[in-house]
């Protein structure tokens, strides 16, 4: 989830709402410092790196990484036009990134006439996530976006009664399900596979990406095209779900303690602007 998208609490379809007398602007947005040193990869160099980074948390927006001007590589940026404008934060400057052998337009933007309540903006730039190499925190890459400190995952063995239905035939059942609670997301329910009817998971072609997960393969049950998916090789910060398979409620019959469930409201990712799109083609770049 995160802060301000999906279903953070600046995020547009919040969940949640704050407990004030009167109505909140509708668009809040929120500047923090990073407190990480965080590096940007180009052309096979660094072209940036800063331990002065500036995240915005924008609603309906992955966090965005601004490095301070003066961090950023002699050369590295070409000022281009034109110019467009942000409802919040004025005009803003567009570059053309420079490399030793490459070069990308529209690959960095600058706030230039920001309002004095934004002033943590002054002299720094982003750079567009999907036109670079990679970015890291120290020496390790960060995949997808620049990591939210706000958006959690919390995962919990449990004793309750899952069972999955593919009209008559039991696709599903065990009593020691796994909960995976993300921010902003309803419980996602994981079943270990010798739990599963295995025979009814038909394999298909594609992936999606979680920069805090891994890459989801995903399957067929019933001729419904992904009805379930699984991580096959979860990251280490999530590996209880390594290899588990979850089901999509609106795709299959779950039922829970005798209870179906239900696809809730915002459950479905939102996707975003190409900058920092979400999908396997960036986990494979080297």
């Amino acid at each position: 989830m995160g802060l301000a998208w999906q279903q953070g609490p600046l995020a547009p379809h919040s969940i949640g709402r704050f407990l004030t007398p009167d109505p909140l602007p509708e668009r809040l947005l929120f500047a923090e410092r990073l407190r990480r040193r965080m590096r940007v990869r180009f052309a096979g160099e660094w072209i940036a790196e800063s331990e002065d980074v500036v995240l915005l948390h924008e609603p309906g927006r992955y966090p965005v990484a601004y490095f301070p001007l003066g961090d950023v590589g002699t050369g590295v940026l070409e000022p281009t036009e034109p110019t467009t404008h942000h409802r919040e934060l004025g005009t803003t400057a567009w570059y053309r990134v420079h490399g030793r052998d490459r070069k990308t337009a529209r690959a960095a933007w600058r706030h230039t006439e920001l309002p004095d309540h934004a002033k943590e903006f002054e002299g720094r730039v982003a750079f567009a996530w999907r036109a670079m190499d990679a970015f890291y925190e120290e020496d390790e890459r960060i995949l997808g976006h620049a990591a939210d400190a706000y958006h959690r995952i919390d995962i919990r063995d449990s004793s309750r009664t899952l069972e999955v239905h593919d009209g008559d035939r039991v696709v599903a059942s065990t009593r020691r399900p796994v909960v995976l609670y993300e921010s902003g997301f309803a419980p996602r329910w994981y079943v270990r596979r010798d739990d599963i009817d295995e025979e009814a998971l038909i394999p298909v072609e594609g992936q999606t990406f979680c920069p805090y997960k891994g890459l989801a393969d995903y399957y067929e049950i019933g001729g419904i095209q992904g009805a379930a998916w699984s991580y096959r090789h979860a990251y280490p910060e999530v590996s209880r779900v390594d290899d588990l398979v979850s089901f999509e409620p609106d795709k299959v019959a779950v039922h829970l303690d005798g209870v179906r469930l239900e696809l809730e409201p915002g459950q479905t990712v939102i996707p975003h602007g190409a900058d920092r799109g979400l999908d396997v083609d960036e986990v494979e770049k080297p």
